[in-house]
């Protein structure tokens, strides 16, 4: 009986642990955010600056809509022009379809040089995508 209350104990601790937020650190690697797994983006203050709702909609501190990220990875600016894409492998372009970057599996950010400027680990792709090469909220 106190193994399987250990156990469950566990467990409430690996799935709470997977709704807190998730820090966004910069190319030093220090923490310039969190990302909340409600969308809330936090500054390093810890103040909200934007967020990311979950049927794509990218929003500023103030609420206002400043973009959308597509089910298929494009990422549209407030007027809806595409303003760039993260494709299935993490590689990102701009709007030409050049490739500008790449947020790999592990959540590591890497410029078009391959050189790093982030991670943010545990937060989906297309939200650090978005937060590091078209809505930099740090």
């Amino acid at each position: 009986m106190k193994a399987l209350r250990v156990l469950f104990m566990a467990i409430a601790i690996i799935m709470t642990s997977g709704a807190m937020a998730q820090t966004v650190y910069n190319s030093s690697g220090s923490s310039c955010g969190k990302i909340e797994s409600n969308g809330t983006i936090r500054n390093s203050s810890g103040s909200s600056v934007g967020k990311f709702d979950s049927d794509g909609t990218i929003r500023n501190s103030s609420g206002s809509s400043i973009g959308k990220i597509d089910k298929d990875g494009t990422i549209r600016n407030s007027s809806g022009s595409s303003i760039g894409k993260l494709d299935k492998d993490g590689t990102v372009r701009n709007s030409s379809g050049s490739s500008i970057g790449k947020v790999e599996s592990d959540g590591t950010v890497r410029n078009s040089s391959g050189s790093s400027i982030g991670k943010a680990a545990g937060i989906p792709r297309e939200w650090v995508a978005a937060y590091f090469f078209f809505f930099p909220f740090y």
